[in-house]
């Protein structure tokens, strides 16, 4: 049986999300502790957990047929890789901090300083957008600390939180981009490795979909359904069902988006609507 081959992040944070959205997507692996590749028990597929840094060249390679990884990784080691879904976790930035009693006003002071970072391409290709000659020194892994040493004058490194910045008294000074967790492909897959890989990417859709939208079920008086009805356009539109008590109605939609929620929430009390209960929704399968 043809199986698809796919790279996820050895440990850490993206690797538990990524299993995560596997799971999610009815797909269960069985993976014990340190093992390095694991096939599911109930879906053409077989995982592998790399560096993510060594992800993009198993890509091109052909070792692995799909991955997912970090954003930043990508735009550091496999810009020819095509992103076919970003996956909306693990976000982080990737930013120049300087230590925090130096003083900034702005990106030029650093050039022709010491920049330490895991990420020379991505720093490269940025201060030659910016006009700004440096030199890096490369380092895998600890970047923070470089300053501290005597290193170097500031680092490149990827930011969530900004708490790893502030213990070793670093402060963030220019956001160079946003990452997040993106799905990958090496090029030329067979036929029956894509039609595996577009049965993935349909699940992971409807997931996320999920992720990013609300149930919502309240009841209103007849004369004010037009109105609330405005606010809420529904996957196709909106159920409207006539309630016990005359003169009442119950309406059932499905908000998308996270951002303008509440503000759609406050909305429709404004509007007249009772009751109103907020559901979370699995997945969404359109």
């Amino acid at each position: 049986m043809t199986k698809l081959k796919i790279a996820i992040q050895k440990s850490g944070r993206l690797n538990q999300e990524s299993l995560g959205l596997l799971k999610n997507c009815g797909i269960s692996i069985d993976n014990g502790k340190d093992q390095l590749k694991a096939s599911a028990r109930n879906f053409p597929v077989e995982v592998l957990y790399l560096r993510n840094g060594d992800i993009p060249q198993y890509l091109r390679d052909g070792v692995v047929d799909v991955a997912i990884l970090g954003e930043n990784t990508l735009v550091e080691k496999g810009e020819d890789l095509e992103i076919i879904e970003r996956l909306g976790f693990s976000k982080c930035r990737v930013s120049l901090a300087v230590p925090k009693e130096a003083e900034f006003k702005g990106l030029q002071d650093l050039d022709g300083k010491r920049i330490a970072t895991s990420y020379p391409n991505t720093v490269k290709k940025f201060f030659v957008e910016n006009g700004i000659t440096a030199d890096l020194h490369i380092i895998n892994g600890s970047v923070e600390i470089a300053p501290n040493i005597g290193l170097a004058d500031a680092i490149c490194d990827i930011v969530s939180s900004g708490s790893t910045l502030f213990k070793n008294g670093l402060k963030e000074v220019v956001k160079m981009s946003v990452s997040e967790a993106v799905l990958t492909a090496a090029p030329g897959l067979s036929a029956e490795k894509q039609e595996i890989l577009d049965t993935i990417q349909f699940r992971i859709q409807s997931v996320l979909r999920g992720q990013n939208s609300k149930y919502i079920l309240l009841n209103a008086p007849n004369e004010k359904i037009d109105s609330i009805l405005e606010l809420l356009p529904g996957m196709r539109s909106p159920t409207v069902l006539p309630l016990a008590q005359e003169g009442w109605s119950s309406i059932h939609t499905v908000v998308e988006g996270k951002t303008k929620f509440w503000d759609i929430i406050d909305e429709l009390k404004k509007r007249g609507a009772e009751g109103i209960l907020v559901v979370p929704i699995e997945k969404m399968v359109l």
